[in-house]
């Protein structure tokens, strides 16, 4: 009798067919609910915590090394697949470098949150709400975004249009998403 188990096409990566439909909407779902339910307890701690004026500057020292780690590793991701599309890299090989850089995403995106509450964001400004709603649409990309890094990993040459336009749209959102909560932050520190 034929096996027809699906096997992992290389070795960094499960076959497209081993991605069920049914595993996706839940494990990502969760990581979205949970996602915006840490982020929604740091804007309600950020209403409690009062921090002398060195220890805000500690925070604001922080939240600026973890915009450097988060934004950073965002601007050297996209940079492998702006090498791909002039040819100077392989798919797979872009692919392989990205993953590798989501713990360094994932951390500055973290950290950015918690030293964010530390400095008592104005929940008053229009501004600061525009920012806050600038890190929620860039939490959920995250986690959209490690659904399409397996699916990418999963791939053996070229991949279908649908999911580079996929990719396009999440690299977009990104950017707006982090240069958007860049500026506010600027503007609202020289406030």
């Amino acid at each position: 009798m034929p096996d027809h188990s699906v096997q992992p096409r290389h070795s960094f990566g499960l076959a497209h067919s081993d991605i069920g439909r049914s595993e996706w909407p839940r494990r990502y779902t969760c990581a979205a609910i949970a996602a915006i339910a840490v982020l929604g307890t740091a804007i309600w701690l950020s209403t409690l915590v009062h921090l002398s004026p060195v220890l805000h500057d500690v925070a604001l020292f922080a939240h600026l090394g973890f915009l450097i780690l988060g934004f950073g590793a965002i601007l050297v991701a996209d940079y492998f697949f702006a090498l791909w599309v002039l040819g100077r890299t392989t798919f797979t090989e872009a692919v392989v470098n990205t993953s590798r850089l989501h713990p360094l995403i994932w951390s500055g995106l973290v950290g950015l949150v918690i030293s964010g509450a530390l400095l008592g964001p104005n929940l008053a400004y229009g501004i600061t709400i525009l920012k806050l709603g600038f890190v929620a649409a860039l939490t959920l990309n995250g986690v959209q975004a490690m659904a399409l890094g397996r699916r990418m990993s999963a791939l053996d040459g070229i991949p279908p249009l649908r999911l580079l336009l996929w990719g396009g749209l999440t690299a977009a959102v990104s950017q707006i998403c982090w240069w958007g909560a860049v500026v506010i932050g600027f503007l609202n520190v020289n406030r």
